[in-house]
C-alpha cells in the first residue's frame, strides 16, 4: 500500500538521475512527411534534487543546481522528465549562470494528458511555483515545450504576477497537425455528442488517441476549433488569437520557433506565426533555422536563446 504524504507537506532527496530512454514518436505520419519517424535515444546523467512539490504522489519535480532563481521546464504530451536533448546541458548552462533548472512531473505526464486538462496543470505548476517560493526563489521562469507552452499561457492567465518570464518553445497548434488526419473530424462528433451528453469525462475507443487513454472532454479541447488547448492556430483571426494570447503582454516572453517544425501543416509560414504569435504577446521571438520540433539536432542554439532571456531578468 501507498501512503501520501499530508496535504502541504514535502520531502526531498539528494540523488544522481542517470537514465538512457527511447522518446517516443507517432508511428506514422501524414503524407507530406518524407522522413521516415525514428526513435531518438536521449543519454543523461544528471545530478540534483529530487523532491514533492505537493500532496499527491505524481507531484514530483527534480531540481539541477542549488540557486534561488529556477527555470521550470514544463513537456508536451507524453513528456516526462528528460523530454527533450537540451535538458543536460541546459541545466548546466543555467547552473553556471547562478539558475536552478527544475523538470517537473504533473498529473498528465507521460500517458496521462487524455484525462486532464491545461487547467490542471495550471493548478498544479501553481503548487510548484509556491513550494519553490516557500523556499526563498527569488525569480522562477517557466519554460514551456509543445503543449507545455499552452500550460504556460494557462498559467499566466490563472496566476498573474507570479512568474517573472515565460519560454514558448514549439507552440504550435495540436488541432491543426491532428486535422491533417482523416479519422479525425469523426473522432470529434464522436467526442461531441458525448460531451452534449454529458459523458465529457468518459474514455472514448482506444483507437483514439496514438498512446494514451482519451476523454471526450480533452479531445474536443484539444480539437475543436477554440477548444481550450487551442492557442497558436495559423487560420486564427487577429481578434481571436489576441483573446487567446494578449494577456501574455504582463511579463517577458521569448517565443521560439522551428525552422522544420513537423508539427506544422505545410502551408504554414513557421517565420510569420512566430512573429504574429510575438506581435499579439508583446513577445520577443527567433526562428531556429532547419531546427525541428524539439530542437534535437539544434541543442547548442536552443541552450543559448534561452540562457540569454532568463539572464536578461536578473
Amino acid at each position: 500500500m501507498t501512503r501520501s504524504l499530508p496535504c502541504g507537506t514535502t520531502r526531498s532527496t539528494v540523488c544522481t538521475f542517470t537514465t538512457t530512454r527511447k522518446q517516443y514518436k507517432h508511428p506514422a505520419r501524414p503524407t507530406y512527411h518524407n522522413k521516415p519517424t525514428r526513435k531518438r535515444v536521449i543519454s543523461a546523467n544528471m545530478e540534483g534534487r529530487l523532491f514533492k512539490y505537493g500532496p499527491d504522489s505524481c507531484h514530483t519535480a527534480f531540481q539541477t543546481g542549488s540557486h534561488k532563481r529556477h527555470c521550470i521546464f514544463v513537456g508536451g504530451l507524453t513528456d516526462g522528465l528528460l523530454a527533450t536533448k537540451y535538458i543536460e546541458p541546459l541545466a548546466e548552462s543555467l547552473d553556471a549562470a547562478g539558475w536552478s533548472l527544475v523538470q517537473t512531473l504533473l498529473s498528465s505526464s507521460y500517458r496521462q494528458y487524455g484525462i486532464s486538462s491545461i487547467d490542471q496543470d495550471a493548478k498544479e505548476l501553481n503548487l510548484l511555483v509556491q513550494h519553490l517560493k516557500s523556499k526563498e526563489a527569488t525569480h522562477v521562469v517557466i519554460a514551456g515545450h509543445s503543449t507545455g507552452c499552452q500550460d504556460a499561457l494557462r498559467y499566466v492567465q490563472k496566476f498573474p504576477d507570479t512568474i517573472d518570464g515565460v519560454i514558448l518553445q514549439a507552440p504550435v497548434s495540436d488541432r491543426e497537425y491532428l486535422e491533417l488526419w482523416p479519422a479525425t473530424s469523426e473522432k470529434l462528433r464522436r467526442a461531441q455528442r458525448m460531451v452534449a451528453e454529458g459523458a465529457g469525462q468518459e474514455l472514448m475507443p482506444r483507437n483514439t488517441d496514438f498512446c494514451a487513454p482519451m476523454c471526450a472532454d480533452r479531445y474536443v479541447a484539444l480539437v475543436q476549433r477554440l477548444g481550450d488547448d487551442d492557442h497558436f492556430s495559423w487560420d486564427f483571426s487577429d481578434s481571436e488569437l489576441e483573446a487567446r494570447v494578449a494577456h501574455m503582454q504582463s511579463l517577458p516572453v521569448l517565443v521560439m520557433m522551428s525552422g522544420a517544425e513537423e508539427y506544422v501543416p505545410p502551408n504554414v509560414n513557421k517565420g510569420q506565426l512566430a512573429q504574429r504569435l510575438a506581435l499579439a504577446m508583446g513577445a520577443e521571438w527567433v526562428l531556429i533555422a532547419g531546427g525541428d520540433h524539439s530542437l534535437s539536432n539544434h541543442t547548442e542554439e536552443a541552450v543559448q536563446r534561452m540562457l540569454q532571456f532568463v539572464t536578461k531578468l536578473d
